[in-house]
């Protein structure tokens, strides 16, 4: 399993970089079923890692800091879905207890210790095209936190969830730090809903309730 490694994505960066990826799937925050398409490519996702073998928990890494408005997602996302996920979640990343440059190194280790063999989900925010902007982006492989601000972050996760929260290519910090809240904020709900309905597609004898947090 690729826990932190070979299929690299990159958060906060150029989305350009990775829009050829097969396995990726895009759509607008607002579009149509939006949380539902979310949940199912991520179920088809992890049921391709487990193969023959089922895995007793999910890890979900929200990476991001509420001390920049674009750079939040993560960290609202974070904090909605662990008002209401089911206890076969392992959280990490919220308003009160954000995973960041600052942290991330900790937070990976961390994982890779306690939970070796569960799948990583990480959440992260991302600039791109001025027509991707508000785009929800579903892929297997990991990504790298801070590319795209030249922060040299390790790769993290399995699978991603990416946000195309502004425009990139140009004074990346400036634009995260005018980002609009509203954006940032309904897309947030829209990626707590899908990961909310990814629980019983997974693990369907579970009902939401209090979160695992560590």
């Amino acid at each position: 399993m690729d826990l932190f490694g070979k299929n690299q994505q990159m958060g906060l960066k150029e989305e350009s970089m990775w829009e050829n990826s097969l396995t990726e799937q895009r759509f607008s925050w607002d579009s149509p079923a939006a949380a539902y398409r979310l949940a199912h490519a991520l179920k088809a996702h992890l049921l391709s890692m487990s193969k023959n073998r089922s895995f007793p928990e999910v890890v979900l890494l929200f990476i991001g800091t509420d001390r920049s408005t674009g750079d939040s997602l993560g960290p609202l996302t974070g904090t909605l879905v662990s008002q209401q996920i089911p206890k076969n979640f392992r959280i990490f990343g919220t308003l009160d207890q954000p995973v960041h440059a600052a942290n991330l190194t900790e937070y990976i280790s961390r994982i890779r210790t306690d939970f070796p063999n569960l799948p990583v989900i990480a959440i992260d925010a991302c600039l791109g095209k001025l027509d991707n902007v508000g785009s929800i982006s579903v892929g297997k492989g990991s990504l790298r936190p801070g590319a795209g601000v030249n922060k040299d972050l390790p790769p993290v996760g399995d699978l991603y969830v990416t946000g195309t929260v502004n425009v990139g290519g140009f004074m990346e910090y400036f634009v995260l730090q005018n980002t609009r809240l509203s954006l940032v904020m309904q897309m947030a709900e829209v990626i707590a809903r899908g990961i909310i309905a990814l629980s019983p597609l997974i693990f369907p004898k579970q009902k939401t309730g209090q979160s695992s947090r560590s």
